[in-house]
């Protein structure tokens, strides 16, 4: 499932992330535990250790693994902090929560990414709260959340997101109408919220649902 090439593989991408600049050691080790080439597909998991997307099911990407370790690094996470990922995809930034001892709330559109990703988190032992189900609307019955991430490109952060941010929290998101997004940093101070910008990037958008799809 894991071999040495492949363990050696992971150990030279991660060398590459610290070289563009990932700082964070526990991101960085994540992103070493974290099997890749089991949530890419089987088309393409020769290339699951080169530092790009890859297309998987449902016209979705798996991020490029320097953008998950950035926006990993930017959310700031800790163990034991309440994190909503919205956009679960292949379940590759799940696994990655997971093992910096978050606990994990993802949310997914599409029904067989969904099923896809809870199937391949189990095998691997992670155990995150996923759901199928709108992810603009985040997910209210365990709101408020310390750290909120968006997977995927939206033209302005959902206001239901805002609201389900803990005090003190984070949140990150790539947002603009574009084709390339500005990698966008809140934080919730009381009622201020605090906004950095931190670069360009390019996501799949985030999507609406399907009228004909009920939760």
């Amino acid at each position: 499932m894991d071999s040495p090439r492949q363990q050696g593989l992971r150990r030279k991408l991660v060398q590459q992330l610290q070289r563009k600049g990932i700082r964070d050691q526990a991101v960085l080790e994540a992103l070493q535990r974290v099997p890749r080439h089991l949530f890419v597909e089987p088309t393409f998991v020769e290339l699951a250790y080169e530092d790009r997307a890859l297309p998987i099911a449902c016209d979705q990407t798996i991020s490029q693994p320097y953008t998950v370790a950035y926006q990993t690094e930017l959310l700031q996470v800790g163990p034991g902090l309440k994190v909503l990922e919205i956009g679960t995809g292949s379940g590759y930034q799940c696994a990655i929560l997971c093992e910096l001892g978050a606990e994990v709330y993802s949310v997914e559109l599409e029904r067989t990414l969904y099923e896809q990703a809870r199937e391949k988190l189990t095998q691997l032992g992670y155990r995150p709260f996923l759901r199928w189900g709108d992810g603009r609307l985040g997910w209210p019955t365990y709101a408020p959340f310390d750290r909120i991430l968006v997977t995927a490109g939206t033209p302005e952060i959902p206001p239901a997101l805002l609201d389900q941010l803990a005090d003190g929290g984070r949140l990150v998101a790539p947002v603009g109408k574009g084709p390339n997004q500005t990698m966008v940093v809140i934080t919730r101070q009381g009622s201020q919220l605090l906004r950095e910008e931190k670069g360009l990037f390019r996501f799949v958008p985030l999507r609406s649902p399907d009228p004909r799809q009920t939760e």
